[in-house]
């Protein structure tokens, strides 16, 4: 390690680091390679690239489709994914709607979960012992929906094939991506879709639903590929929620943001995995304001090229590797010991996450009780939002973990998802005073 840390010194010193970060691209399919290509000049949601992918999901067909999205700054994008929906004749009305987002994967352009050789199946984790990929892909439930007779999009986020650089936990740009995969799963004639659609998704996919159902606007917006979506329901299941512990930062420590930076940062930075998950939203959040936030506000010039470079050549399971064999014990020699620049950074988090309104349909939010999201981000935002008159109903699932409770939840969620569609009454979940 000590020859490593040595070696990026000298690299850096000597300007040899960066030319060699260039020289490093990881490889992706010719279909991703052609839909970077894409300018995203026309509608949102409107599918520019499609290719017909095998699936042994009974009853399912499946595509994976470029279509174009848009960030937090409302610059459209392409986005890539997957389009799953049942063989046959749709129903009278068409078809509900169910749109995936996926967890942590990473930011590298070879980390979208649509590139798997055989990408539609079971959520499948790297972490759990029948998991077969070096990455975390797939679609959590899928045989459970396409039997229901739903359409299912999972969208890989905008920079995770597509081109462009990935906005890691920007809630409000991977919420755009699922709801701009809602608007294409409608597109596709063949899919059969009607109007009804609900979101669901895990970790940094439970910040992109929960984005997205507070996006009421975007929602609503007219001139789309697929106009007028109905939204009957969110899913959120073990949701980040990093605009929402920014705002109690704030508010906790006065306004004093260098305070409120600390308080974000210590209980995600206890152990070198959960740093590589901030260090890797703070990447994210620089990828999405560059012109107000720079790697080293937050980083150390050494952190900054290693991160840089670990993100754009490797998903994050791996980068997590790298991270530790390189550095250990060490990692957090790699940001600087006060950060600068505060206000800018926590202003981003809060802009760029998830709207302060009520939702425009009910929430159902799961979390384990030894789930690696903090437990705040969580009450945070069912307290937000049931004082602003919300439906949230919050689980905490005993004894699960991170990994373990999306497969843990769907014996509740799924009953609960065929209820929104067929517009059956719901009390309110929110904590009753």
């Amino acid at each position: 390690m000590k020859f490593f840390q040595q070696y990026l010194a000298l690299a850096i010193a000597c300007g040899s680091f960066l030319s060699f970060t260039a020289q490093a691209v990881p490889a992706i399919p010719p279909f991703y390679i052609a839909a970077s290509k894409i300018k995203p000049d026309g509608k949102l949601g409107q599918v520019v690239k499609k290719e017909k992918v095998a699936t042994e999901i009974p009853g399912a067909q499946a595509w994976r489709i470029a279509y174009i999205s848009s960030d937090v700054n409302n610059l459209k994008t392409i986005s890539t994914g997957l389009l799953v929906a049942p063989m046959g004749s749709a129903p009278k009305g068409g078809r509900p709607i169910v749109s995936w987002s996926h967890g942590t994967t990473g930011s590298a352009q070879n980390c979208g979960p649509s590139q798997q050789i055989n990408p539609v199946v079971q959520l499948n984790e790297y972490y759990l012992t029948n998991g077969n990929s070096w990455t975390d892909y797939g679609i959590l439930a899928i045989s459970e929906l396409i039997k229901e007779g739903y359409v299912v999009a999972a969208t890989d986020y905008q920079g995770l094939g597509g081109g462009g650089k990935h906005q890691y936990s920007v809630g409000q740009t991977q919420g755009r991506d699922a709801i701009n995969a809602i608007r294409a799963a409608g597109a596709v004639k063949e899919t059969g879709a009607g109007k009804k659609a609900l979101l669901y998704g895990w970790s940094e996919g439970g910040y992109s639903v929960l984005s997205a159902g507070g996006s009421k606007e975007y929602l609503a917006q007219k001139g789309t590929a697929f106009d007028g979506v109905e939204l009957v329901g969110v899913v959120a299941l073990s949701p980040v929620n990093l605009s929402g512990v920014a705002q109690f930062a704030m508010s906790s420590n006065s306004g004093n943001t260098d305070k409120a930076m600390n308080e974000i940062s210590a209980p995600l930075s206890k152990d070198i995995f959960m740093w590589g998950h901030l260090a890797g939203m703070m990447y994210g959040l620089q990828a999405a304001y560059p012109d107000k936030l720079k790697l080293t506000d937050w980083f150390t010039p050494e952190g900054a090229q290693v991160f840089d470079q670990l993100s754009n050549n490797k998903c994050f399971h791996v980068l997590s590797d790298s991270l530790t064999y390189s550095y250990g014990d060490n990692y957090k020699s790699l940001v600087r010991p006060v950060p600068v620049n505060t206000k800018a950074w926590i202003d981003a988090m809060i802009s760029g996450g998830i709207p302060n309104n009520v939702p425009t349909a009910p929430v159902l939010m799961f979390r384990g009780t030894k789930d690696a999201v903090p437990k705040p981000m969580v009450d945070v935002y069912e307290a937000q939002i049931c004082k602003l008159g919300g439906n949230v109903k919050h689980i905490e699932i005993d004894g699960a973990t991170h990994f373990t409770s999306p497969v843990e939840a769907q014996k509740t969620f799924l009953p609960w998802v065929k209820d929104r569609f067929a517009s059956k009454p719901l009390a309110n979940g929110c904590p009753q005073n």
